[in-house]
């Protein structure tokens, strides 16, 4: 070792080395010669080729970054020698990078002309403090910041809710960013990462290139894909992303998570089209409360596909769409999962059974409204009533219970019991006073509602009591299953509510009155062409109208039945829980779409038959590369995707602009969004390049050409301005103005 680093460096002759074996790194030995001093450092407890480098590779950087102090290395004996700065200047080098390698700090050129950096700098930091601080740990290598510029990069990271990096190629913005993501993802702090980056004009001018979409963005997300394989097993990576915990792709397939304009959304006031809304509106969170809408983002022309359920209900959504769902795995582990409509082509069942459970809305909160007639009893009366009002209103029923309870809830009127199981609504006192006839007002009621004249096969819920508080729906919902409805309970099996209509109209109202209180209803017709006759007055009397028979699952807090013989037989068996698969996807075309936010804490919101779906990214770690080729209208669409407990990172060069108009969003979130509190930029510059060392030089090469364009133009402005100046200033000096030298109107 000695000899072949003397003849290198050359041998210092005459130095006496201290003799003896108590040595240590601190300890250093000075000597004077001339104008020169030397130091000796003792590097123990540290493999000399880690500290010095394969060939003395790092050795020759030290010497490059202080041409003016010579090395000599004998054992573990360094000698510097030189001016008494540039010694000391070296001696600090010298000993970070010793505290390092006994981190177990694995040392690389870059290691060195960055501590070196840092202790020339002001900052009063240790490199041994900056550098020694690890992200990840892969495959034997440690991923950490490498510059005083990167640790502050990472910190930033860790203590903001949005973080820019931005500055030139090579400075580890992207790698940094990603590794932060893996060890968050790692440690539990987020569910899922998202990786992104643009795709210039992916989905408009790539359309005659060769293979699918997929083939055809990958080119632009491979560096993304390369970072993934090298901070994780690239086993784990493909099942990861399967999975919908990774997920990679452009920036222009990932906010377009959208609807068609005309597909319906929730409100407090009942279903809209979304294209309708405006920031500020509210819509229908799961939690069955309302929520604010924060944005609303056209998509323009998509391809959407109808996604449908195994009870009925459908919507549309194009195949970026989010849907949180939860899988059997999910389920014991007691987690969900967010993935796209396109994830689930092709994989909706496992075996013989579904595979994507969605989550279903708690009990809407709707605006209550005034009504004419008690909920409940106009249950009743459209299960068990004649409301043709071609005659008095009556009641049919076996059951005391409920002709005590209809006549509760209608005081102005009295149950007058008729012949065996029928009774007559009259009004209270009787149909005259004073020789005047009074209209009942039941009747009156009913005529106002509009369901005068219905029979079995076309009574409805008014729609007033459709778009109304909970406790009016449930009432409602009550009186239909207290006397077309019950329980149903089977061996082995949980209980459900059944119920039967001959009115399509009140199949689909009752469909929804269970789904507005968290239920699924499941429908089948039975038809009646075919069916035995049934008997009435001891005759047959053949079926008229289909039947449609529903299977009614509820929550278990939702209680369908007042009638006591219903609801102790109810809730004498356990009841399943309701329960809602994805069961189809087609493709429908391509339609003008839209996207909204919305202020929930879980962002979900309430779609086209109640379906649960949404639109932003919650618990998630969000990096979007090459942002300075963004859009404005880009950026702001990202940047309000943002969900709780989500960290996003957006790096980026803003002297590197490929858009075409060179309106970059990068550019202009720097001005918008400097002032806000949690959200942090960071520049990065060629001191923190930590690719090959020619790399910082390049940059700085053109950041000192750009500088001097901008200056040139700038000289030749101000020359233009001052020439125009003179020009307008000697015009104004001649006699008459500029003017004076044209004819005089009327003169030749």
């Amino acid at each position: 070792m000695c000899t072949r680093t003397c003849s290198r460096v050359g041998c210092l002759r005459g130095a006496s080395v201290p003799e003896g074996p108590e040595r240590s790194a601190d300890d250093a030995a000075h000597h004077t010669a001339g104008d020169d001093v030397v130091e000796r450092i003792y590097a123990d407890g540290v493999a000399m080729v880690q500290l010095l480098g394969p060939q003395d590779r790092l050795l020759r950087v030290v010497e490059r970054e202080h041409p003016d102090v010579q090395v000599h290395v004998r054992g573990n004996e360094i000698t510097l020698r030189g001016s008494a700065d540039a010694v000391a200047r070296a001696h600090a080098l010298v000993d970070e990078l010793i505290a390092l390698s006994r981190t177990g700090h694995g040392l690389d050129p870059s290691d060195v002309v960055s501590s070196d950096r840092i202790l020339r700098g002001d900052s009063g930091q240790r490199p041994s403090e900056v550098l020694g601080e690890a992200i990840l740990s892969s495959r034997g290598r440690i991923i950490r910041p490498k510059t005083l510029g990167q640790k502050g990069y990472v910190d930033a990271i860790d203590e903001n809710t949005i973080t820019f990096g931005i500055g030139p190629a090579g400075t580890g913005k992207t790698y940094l960013a990603m590794a932060k993501a893996v060890q968050a993802l790692q440690r539990k702090e987020v569910s899922r990462i998202i990786l992104s980056r643009p795709a210039i004009e992916a989905g408009e001018r790539l359309g005659f290139l060769p293979g699918t979409l997929t083939d055809k963005i990958d080119p632009y997300l491979r560096p993304l894909y390369d970072a993934l394989n090298e901070m994780m097993d690239p086993e784990i990576v493909p099942k990861l992303m399967a999975s919908g915990t990774i997920e990679v792709a452009p920036l222009a397939y990932m906010r377009g998570r959208a609807q068609p304009l005309d597909a319906n959304v929730l409100t407090p006031d009942g279903f809209v089209p979304i294209g309708s809304l405006k920031v500020g509106d509210f819509v229908i969170g799961s939690n069955g409360e309302p929520t604010a809408v924060l944005g609303v983002f056209p998509q323009g022309k998509k391809q959407v596909y109808r996604v449908g359920t195994q009870d009925g209900g459908a919507t549309l959504a194009c195949g970026e769409h989010l849907w949180t769902v939860t899988t059997r795995d999910d389920k014991r582990r007691g987690r969900s999962r967010v993935i796209q409509t396109s994830d689930m082509v092709g994989n909706l069942r496992a075996s013989h059974y579904h595979r994507y459970e969605l989550p279903l809305v708690e009990p809407v909160h709707m605006v209550a409204q005034p009504i004419p007639l008690d909920a409940y009893a106009l249950g009743l009366l459209l299960g068990d009533g004649c409301i043709t009002t071609r005659t008095t209103p009556t009641f049919c029923t076996a059951d005391a219970e409920l002709v005590e309870r209809l006549s509760d809830c209608i005081p102005e009127i009295d149950v007058v019991h008729k012949d065996r199981y029928d009774y007559v609504l009259q009004r209270k006192g009787g149909g005259g006073r004073g020789g005047v006839i009074t209209a009942n007002p039941l009747t009156t009621i009913i005529r106002d509602l509009g369901l005068a004249g219905t029979t079995s096969s076309t009574k409805f819920v008014p729609s007033q009591y459709l778009v109304n508080s909970v406790e009016v729906r449930l009432a409602l919902l009550q009186g239909l299953l207290d006397t077309d409805g019950g329980p149903v309970a089977q061996r082995s099996r949980s209980c459900r509510v059944q119920y039967t209509t001959t009115s399509a109209r009140l199949r689909d109202d009752v469909v929804y009155l269970v789904r507005s209180l968290g239920g699924v209803a499941y429908v089948r017709t039975r038809a009646a062409e075919g069916r035995t006759p049934g008997v009435a007055g001891g005759r047959p009397v053949p079926y008229v109208h289909d039947a449609y028979v529903m299977d009614i699952r509820l929550p278990d807090h939702v209680e369908p039945f007042r009638l006591t013989r219903k609801r102790d037989r109810y809730r004498a068996t356990p009841v399943g829980r309701p329960q809602r698969y994805v069961h189809s996807i087609e493709p429908a075309g391509e339609v003008e779409t839209v996207c909204i936010q919305v202020a929930a804490e879980d962002s979900l919101y309430v779609t086209d038959d109640f379906l649960v779906t949404h639109n932003t990214l919650n618990d998630s770690f969000v990096v979007l590369d090459e942002a300075q080729n963004t859009t404005p209208e880009q950026m702001k669409m990202f940047l309000t995707r943002l969900g709780f407990g989500t960290r996003m990172v957006v790096t980026g060069d803003i002297t590197q602009i490929d858009l075409p108009q060179g309106a970059s969003g990068l550019r202009l979130v720097t001005r918008v969004l400097r002032d806000i509190d949690d959200i942090e930029f960071v520049y990065l510059t060629s001191d923190d390049v930590v690719r090959h060392t020619l790399v910082g030089r390049i940059v700085d090469a053109y950041t000192e050409y750009d500088e001097q364009r901008l200056a040139s133009r700038r000289e030749h402005d101000e020359a233009s301005a001052f020439a125009n100046r003179a020009t307008r200033r000697g015009q104004q000096s001649r006699p008459g103005g500029p003017r004076d030298h044209l004819p005089k109107r009327g003169m030749s």
